[in-house]
Order: structure tokens, then sequence, then C-alpha cells
């Protein structure tokens, strides 16, 4: 009778267990971008982030992936381009340049202003809310990189053939964003839509993305035009 009682415990587990991890799917996806003014496509878009925001109140969210976060600053710049990270997360700014940098963020998401250190210091920020940082240099006008602080960890950065991959993704409703570094605000709000995934999705499909052409020059930290640094400067490249 124990034999037997053991026998279907372990079998109920076993099937409760196999039944979660069917209700977790692997979402896969293409971009394609699409250039009107040239009426062309391209599946080539790499840097695109794409995320999932859970909408029922009984989906679980998992560990948010593991990984060093750090934005380092190396060659005059940010190493990785783009950060995805936990709300709440501390992010290191390590400087490995043989000279000063002044890394700041004043615009959207996280404002900060980490004020000038040296080669081999590295300094701290905490992503306390969800946001999209765009990070800049005081003294080097062409560094630039992307913090995004999300609560899910539902998320994926498109490689270089445009491919997506969100793994283990619990069924559910979700509200599905989307990023890129040259879309316009009104682009991101028509690309944001409500997506209901089931046992048997494997896919997103094919996720046109508009390709558009804004202005990249920004101001400094004081909404100034960039000056060239002084040979006597602390942000100068000796090393040149």
């Amino acid at each position: 009778m124990r034999r037997s009682l053991v026998f279907v415990l372990g079998a109920s587990i076993f099937f409760a267990v196999a039944q979660a991890t069917a209700q977790e799917v692997t979402l896969t996806a293409r971009v394609q971008q699409a250039d009107a003014g040239k009426k062309s496509t391209s599946s080539q878009g790499t840097g695109i982030v794409v995320w999932l925001t859970p909408l029922d109140s009984k989906t679980p969210l998992k560990p948010f992936p593991a990984g060093p976060l750090k934005l380092t600053q190396h060659y005059k710049s940010f190493e990785p381009h783009i950060l995805v990270v936990p709300v709440g997360s501390l992010v290191q700014f390590p400087n490995h340049d043989p000279f000063f940098h002044n890394v700041f963020s004043l615009f959207e998401g996280k404002r900060f202003d980490l004020g000038l250190y040296e080669a081999g210091s590295s300094r701290n920020v905490s992503f306390d809310r969800p946001g999209i940082s765009y990070i800049f240099c005081n003294i080097h006008a062409e560094m630039s990189a992307v913090v995004i602080a999300l609560q899910t960890p539902y998320y994926s950065i498109s490689n270089a053939k445009g491919e997506i991959v969100l793994a283990n993704v619990p069924v559910g409703r979700y509200a599905m964003h989307v990023w890129y570094e040259t879309a316009l605000p009104e682009t991101l709000k028509t690309l944001t839509h409500e997506i209901n995934v089931s046992a048997g999705m494997s896919t997103l499909g094919v996720l046109q993305i508009p390709t558009e052409h804004p202005s990249n020059a920004h101001k400094n930290k004081y909404g100034m035009d960039y000056e060239p640094p002084a040979p006597d400067s602390p942000g100068y490249d000796n090393h040149k």
C-alpha cells in the first residue's frame, strides 16, 4: 500500500512538473527593416530590443538572466552599446581608457552626472525605475550608449541577422514592446500591442520596423555644442 502511495505521489509530481514545463514556450521572431524613402526592405537589424510585459497577475516573473552589469568605457566607446537591466540594478561604469571621462544622462530615464573620473577608476549608478536612459560622455561627443531598465525578464536583443529569441516565456497575455535607437517616439507607440502566448505558439512572425533617420547630434551636459578637448585638458587623448 505504501509503495503504491509513493508511486502515485511520484507520478503526480512528475506530471505536475511536466505540465508546468509545457506551459513555457520559446518564441522567435525576425526583424525586417523597411526604408520607405528607398522602397526597400532588409532582414539585417541588430540592436532591436523586444520585451514582453505580463498583463495577467498570475504570470510568474522568473529571475533576470544573470550577467555582469557593466558599461565599460574603452577606446572612446561604451561596451556594450545597449544594456538591458532589471529595475533596481546597480550598474558599474569602469574607465578602461588612459584618460578621463565624464559619463552623464540628462534626457530620459535615469538622470545622473558622474563627473570627471580617471583611468582605472569606476562609478556606479542605480537604475531604480523602469525606463530608457541615453548615456553620453561630456568630453567625447562620439561616445553613446543606452541602458534599458525593465520589470520583466522576458526580453531579447536582435543579432546581426535580425533574429529575436525569447526563451522560457509562460503562457498568458502580454504587452509586446519594441525599441530601436533611431525610432521616433510615435513609432514606438504604434509598435506596442497585446499578444496572447499559447502553449503551441513558437513564433512572433516578422516584425516590420520602419527605418528612420533622426539627427544623431546631441548637446553636452550643459546643453551646449561640444568643443574639441584642448591638449592640456583631462579628456585629451595623448595616445593618438
